[in-house]
């Protein structure tokens, strides 16, 4: 999991809208086999270590469905440590009679599978960067579909999966924008990210340190799509980790010099991408 700790700069928490804040509670703990780490009336912040929280719920207040055709979450995406690990949860999923897709990505395996209330959430884990693809600066990554039956044989037989891998990440997030050439100033000329690949025309990854991504933008929804309404189903926030405060001051700095705003409140730094997705910056 080296690229999801220090020095490297990565996704350490994802925060989601929610309809009903008590069953989203229920399938994340249920289902997903996370723990409820605090709780108020109105938000939730989930734990698979019982000491740290990479994903919150929040149901605002006056919530409506999530909105297509908006920017916005695509999906987030959980990483688990082993292959063992996803093969059980293939099975859990099943047993559970809950629908999923699949793809194998060269660089991962991985599930896909909606919330109650449509957001999307990615299960993968990584194959070992020594397997993975690179021509230059860009990774191989393609969308095959997922040999089920070679990875269940790493199943544990007569477990149950009962919970999350206390080694569970936030392994990237991927987003809905309007326009690809503006978002990609933003978070390379901003946020000191790479481009790893460039995927059609229409989709980019980006990340830190190597990694084959660390956040993904597309323009599926349509170039020049607007932002969801505040209180809309969806994604309300995503957080960087830098290594330090020498780092995060550094990114502030880029981010103003091509003319983005950063809110600076109480050591809390927050920025909106071009599309209106909100990031925080945090050490």
């Amino acid at each position: 999991m080296r690229y999801h700790t220090k020095p490297t700069t990565f996704v350490g928490h994802v925060k989601i809208k929610v309809e009903n804040l008590q069953r989203s509670i229920e399938f994340y703990q249920d289902i997903l086999g996370f723990s409820v780490l605090e709780k108020t009336i109105s938000t939730a912040k989930l734990t698979t270590d019982g000491k740290t929280s990479f994903l919150s719920l929040e149901q605002p207040e006056n919530v409506i469905p999530k909105q297509g055709r908006t920017t916005g979450l695509y999906h987030f995406a959980i990483l688990l440590p082993d292959q063992s690990d996803l093969a059980n949860i293939v099975v859990h999923l099943v047993d559970k009679g809950i629908r999923f897709g699949a793809s194998d990505h060269l660089v991962s395996e991985a599930l896909y599978l909606n919330d109650p209330d449509g957001n999307q959430i990615e299960i993968y884990r990584d194959r070992t960067p020594s397997e993975w693809n690179w021509n230059g600066d860009e990774i191989a990554m393609t969308v095959d579909p997922l040999d089920f039956e070679k990875l269940l044989q790493h199943a544990t037989p007569n477990s149950r999966w009962e919970k999350m891998p206390t080694e569970t990440v936030m392994g990237h997030i991927h987003l809905h924008v309007s326009d690809l050439k503006k978002t990609e100033e933003f978070y390379v000329k901003g946020l000191g990210m790479d481009v790893v690949n460039r995927f059609g025309g229409q989709a980019l990854f980006l990340s830190y340190g190597k990694y084959h991504h660390h956040v993904g933008v597309n323009t599926w929804n349509g170039v020049g799509a607007k932002a969801p309404a505040q209180n809309s189903v969806g994604l309300e926030s995503f957080t960087l980790i830098f290594d330090n405060e020498e780092a995060r001051k550094q990114v502030v700095t880029q981010l103003k010099q091509i003319g983005v705003d950063v809110l600076e409140e109480n050591n809390h730094y927050i920025t909106l991408d071009p599309s209106g997705n909100r990031v925080e910056l945090a050490v």
